[in-house]
């Protein structure tokens, strides 16, 4: 997440209590990007990130988690939620230093004595592995900005022969199989009998029908999972890309992502 806490004048680096739109003469790559806000982290929402925005903008930079603190009443869950979305990266603490003293730094508070809670030592903590980079980024944010938890398997599913989405606009159309997380389960009023799969991994996201031959036989795997591979046939028609599925298999990921579903 490329922002803090810090940061008062946008557009460099700073939290809104909402996403924006980086503008291009913004970055140094030229690009657009989108920037998360403060109400898109967990347990935050839009009426506390409101409160931080307009008293960083009222008062001041914070200049550490302790001054938020102070400044702003959060809870431990809160902060420890904040620390989980990297919002305390620009006061030079990973995340897991962070986490590690969220607690103590909300036993300060406004009109309390500074000074009275002791500064405790953060320890020497290792960092995390991508894997739990990525988990933690899907716990606060709902999203990982910076990886896909596909990623992580790509090696095994390579060994097997998975193909990523991206590859499907130049594969011979044919029986192949697919890796990915399920973000979308739908069933069309006008397609009796059929359910749509939509699954997504690092380089896109496929179309899959299921017949209601192959809903019945793989029904609660389909239903349960959160990633599968899918072995079917691949059809493309123009630019639409859709893989008819024969065969439903469990993709183990140590990632819990959420779907949605029949809406």
């Amino acid at each position: 997440m490329d922002a803090c806490l810090q940061q008062s004048q946008p557009p460099v680096g700073d939290f809104d209590a909402d996403a924006r739109v980086d503008h291009a003469d913004h970055r140094r790559d030229g690009r657009y990007a989108v920037r998360l806000g403060l109400a898109d982290v967990t347990s935050i929402g839009v009426p506390l990130a409101t409160r931080i925005v307009d008293e960083r903008l009222a008062n001041g930079p914070f200049t550490s988690m302790t001054d938020l603190t102070r400044r702003v009443r959060l809870t431990v869950p809160q902060v420890e939620a904040l620390a989980t979305a990297r919002a305390f990266d620009c006061f030079g603490l990973s995340r897991r230093q962070a986490l590690w003293d969220s607690g103590r730094a909300t036993l300060e508070s406004a009109g309390q004595l500074q000074g009275l809670v002791m500064d405790s030592t953060i320890p020497a903590l290792p960092g995390m592995e991508p894997v739990e980079d990525t988990m933690a980024d899907l716990w606060a944010l709902g999203i990982s900005p910076q990886d896909h938890p596909i990623t992580h398997v790509r090696p095994l599913l390579d060994a097997r022969g998975v193909l990523a989405v991206s590859t499907l606009a130049t594969t011979e159309p044919g029986r192949v199989r697919v890796g990915g997380v399920v973000t979308h389960r739908q069933r069309p009023a006008t397609a009796g009998g059929v359910t749509f799969l939509n699954l997504e991994d690092e380089t896109g996201m496929l179309n899959v029908i299921c017949s209601t031959g192959v809903w019945t036989r793989y029904r609660r795997l389909v239903r349960q999972s959160n990633a599968l591979v899918v072995r079917g046939m691949l059809e493309r028609r123009g630019s639409v890309v859709n893989l008819l599925a024969d065969r439903i298999d469990l993709l183990p990921l140590a990632i819990r992502t959420p779907s949605r579903d029949f809406r």
